[in-house]
């Protein structure tokens, strides 16, 4: 009979940066990556910002792969529904870790923002770990089931963005509908929503209307 047990240790994690933090920077950004991506390349979605202006973060999924099977390029996955729970737990504690080292309870001005799976990195951490931030961009993801009204009112005035598109094929027959409804009822102060024609992916002039 097999028995599956659990320890716990230490592990080394990357995260990339784009721009520097100055005493002239005035927003200061945690990008969360979706599926399949490396941080180092999402960071390409933010390079338009003004660099003096912006310092943008980051943080890179732990799960590697090989993508498409051929052994050449790699991405990265957040969670899977394999241990769901002990992995989401890995994730916000390397998260804290990025926050501790950036010194981010000081940022002038905390964006944080999600896109695909990273929605409910940026959500449940936001959430869980009641990160005060100034925005929260929520791109072309879902926001956690377990993750109601009351889990984010420690949030007096932070304002939430739903930005999809329009023709994002994960986000068919009538999901994005529920979705809207939901997150009305979740952020129902300052929220809004964006739709852009397109599908599933990052848009950068879009990103750069929230500063």
């Amino acid at each position: 009979m097999s028995t599956e047990k659990q320890l716990s240790y230490q592990i080394t994690n990357t995260y990339s940066v784009l721009n520097e933090f100055t005493s002239q920077t005035k927003n200061v950004w945690v990008v969360c990556h979706g599926i399949g991506y490396l941080s180092r390349y999402f960071l390409k979605y933010f390079k338009q910002l003004d660099k003096d202006d912006n310092y943008i973060i980051a943080p890179q999924a732990q799960s590697k792969y090989y993508l498409n099977g051929k052994y050449k390029h790699v991405g990265a996955s957040w969670l899977t529904r394999e241990n769901t729970e002990t992995e989401i737990e890995n994730v916000l504690n390397y998260l804290d870790a990025v926050y501790e080292a950036e010194n981010l309870k000081e940022a002038p001005n905390l964006i944080i923002l999600g896109y695909s799976q990273g929605v409910s990195v940026a959500a449940r951490w936001v959430a869980r770990r009641r990160i005060n931030c100034s925005r929260l961009i929520m791109l072309s993801g879902k926001v956690p089931q377990e993750l109601t009204k009351e889990d984010f009112s420690f949030l007096k005035d932070t304002k939430f963005s739903f930005v999809y598109g329009k023709e994002d094929e994960y986000l068919k027959n009538g999901i994005v509908e529920i979705e809207e409804e939901r997150l009305h009822n979740i952020f129902s102060e300052n929220f809004g929503i964006i739709r852009f024609n397109g599908g599933h992916e990052v848009k950068p002039s879009i990103i750069s209307e929230f500063v």
